[in-house]
């Protein structure tokens, strides 16, 4: 039985007593009036071979009275999988539409660990204090992200030490940055990011005390303060001038404000109505930009915005909702919570409940159109394309903004680009003896500038009828340098401290064979950074009898 198409495909297999003039043991064969037929249904999902990709091409058009046209020209890639590629248009009336509608999977990442909990976390109180101050709270909405905020408290409280401390996997020693986030999120806050030393460091957590009220004029803030006004002469890093001038905002210090944002404004890259910054002008961390862009966004937006301020605010947001992936969420954990927050004040600074819109698509072979008005602007409407490559026309007519997304989805050949993160497989199986066992040895290496990474994910894919052996998994959790260990559907996931440069880390797992299976197909390994997903490899591997 070979699957014609990709998705999920309903199996049943019949099993049925007929009537036959053959004796079976010496008797004669008999139908029964009841139990003639057994029939067993199963679901089987079928996956496309390879790495799955996805794009998405995001527009934030308002046209105040006046109809707004983009274009836009999607192609595929000529390697891409056949029968793999999809796409799909949704519309909102809410830019943090998409994110609600998510709330509980704005990344496809893993949540395993304290940092990533606090992801899931942070957007629901952003969001939840946008729809209050913005008269939009229904009680359904209240319910869910209630329920979402009580489990994740509860969730947050297993990485939490007895001195009020928080560490990454609630074991070993606190984690300062953490500490801040958490302790600084649960009333209002961000994540690491971009934080890698003492001024960074010291700014995050004089940010969280200034967002949980705490007085400028306390010692350890005041000292904070007058150690980072210190620093201010070196605007070198962009990162770190953004985070300081979100923070002399807080502190309600306009003048080391305006020094800040002025030398934001001569670095800043702007495109047509599109303004954002990146860490340095060769810099290719998506990421990192978004939370650049985002720390600027709050320091213009947290004290008293003028009509000015909100202009120019609006084409950084321009720019961070062309970031949105396809779930409402960004490229990292950090990102994404640090943007949300500085979406939602703009949002709920330039909310207006009146007006409505038409939203017309035209592609090579059909035309949508959606409404959207007060009523359904945070109605999650999705609509599949006929066309997932072709030239496509967008048009806005009416009087309030609409949030557009087109999300193509496909399957390409591993890629073996050269990094510097590297993955290796090897197999080990005796195909002369009957063994439902086959042992995977990964090896895993770093070769960057730093000394070493954050801490990376090694995801690997299951190959088909193979589930992973439990006795395997219990010994990779003891095994070097590994924190946790997680199983998820066909993949399992393995957290890694860090990986130093130039030292190969080696891991073990046993796989078991539950349900034979013909034409395997290779099974994708994949090694990132958390903090910079941009930073991956990866590598497939095969069972090394297919071809007996």
């Amino acid at each position: 039985m070979a699957p014609s198409a990709l998705g999920v495909m309903n199996v049943s297999v019949t099993a049925e007593a007929v009537a036959s003039q053959a004796s079976c043991d010496n008797e004669i064969v008999s139908v029964p009036e009841r139990g003639r037929i057994d029939v067993v249904k199963r679901s089987l999902i079928v996956k496309a071979e390879g790495t799955e990709m996805s794009k998405t091409y995001n527009w934030l058009l308002c046209p105040e009275g006046e109809a707004l046209k983009e274009e836009i020209e999607i192609q595929l890639p000529e390697n891409v999988i056949l029968g793999s590629a999809r796409a799909s248009l949704s519309v909102l009336g809410d830019i943090l539409g998409r994110a609600l509608n998510n709330l509980d999977g704005l990344l496809q990442m893993p949540y395993g660990c304290g940092e990533q909990n606090m992801a899931l976390l942070a957007p629901n109180i952003y969001i939840l204090q946008y729809l209050k101050n913005t008269q939009q709270l229904t009680p359904a909405i209240k319910d869910k992200a209630t329920n979402f905020l009580t489990s994740g408290y509860q969730r947050q409280l297993n990485y939490k030490h007895d001195d009020g401390a928080y560490s990454t996997f609630g074991k070993g020693t606190g984690n300062t940055w953490l500490t801040a986030f958490v302790s600084g999120k649960l009333f209002n806050n961000r994540m690491k990011g971009g934080v890698s030393d003492k001024v960074t460091l010291s700014a995050y957590i004089t940010a969280a005390f200034l967002e949980m009220k705490t007085s400028v004029e306390d010692p350890v803030v005041t000292k904070s303060l007058s150690c980072l006004k210190e620093s201010i002469s070196d605007l070198s890093n962009t990162y770190t001038t953004a985070l300081l001038a979100y923070v002399f905002t807080l502190a309600g210090d306009m003048e080391t404000r305006a020094h800040l944002l002025n030398h934001l404004d001569t670095v800043g890259i702007q495109q047509g109505g599109f303004l954002h910054w990146s860490q340095t002008a060769s810099e290719t961390s998506a990421s990192l930009s978004v939370e650049i862009s985002s720390y600027v966004l709050l320091a213009k937006l947290s004290a008293s915005p003028t009509t000015e301020d909100l202009g120019y605010a609006a084409g950084i947001v321009r720019w961070l909702a062309g970031q949105q992936n396809h779930y409402g969420g960004f490229s990292s954990t950090q990102d994404t919570v640090v943007a949300l927050q500085a979406l939602a004040l703009y949002s709920a600074l330039v909310f207006s409940p009146g007006g409505s819109s038409t939203v017309t698509v035209q592609s090579p072979s059909d035309t949508l159109a959606f409404d959207v008005n007060q009523n359904n602007k945070l109605l999650y409407q999705e609509k599949l394309l006929q066309d997932v490559t072709g030239k496509f026309s967008l048009e806005v007519k009416g009087t309030a903004c609409a949030a557009m997304q087109i999300s193509q989805h496909y399957n390409i050949p591993t890629p073996t680009d050269a990094t510097t993160l590297s993955v290796n497989v090897r197999t080990e199986f005796d195909c002369a003896i009957k063994n439902t066992k086959l042992t995977l040895k990964l090896q895993s290496r770093f070769s960057g500038k730093e000394t070493s990474t954050n801490m990376v994910i090694l995801d690997i894919k299951m190959l088909s009828g193979f589930v992973p052996d439990q006795e395997s998994l219990k010994r990779l959790k003891e095994a070097l340098l590994v924190d946790r260990v997680e199983q998820k559907e066909d993949h399992v996931l393995v957290y890694i401290q860090e990986l130093p440069k130039d030292i190969p880390i080696n891991h073990s797992l046993d796989l078991r064979l539950e349900i034979p299976v013909q034409n395997m197909k290779p099974a994708v390994v994949k090694i990132y950074d958390y903090y910079q997903p941009s930073d991956h490899a990866e590598t497939e591997y095969t069972h090394p009898c297919v071809s007996a």
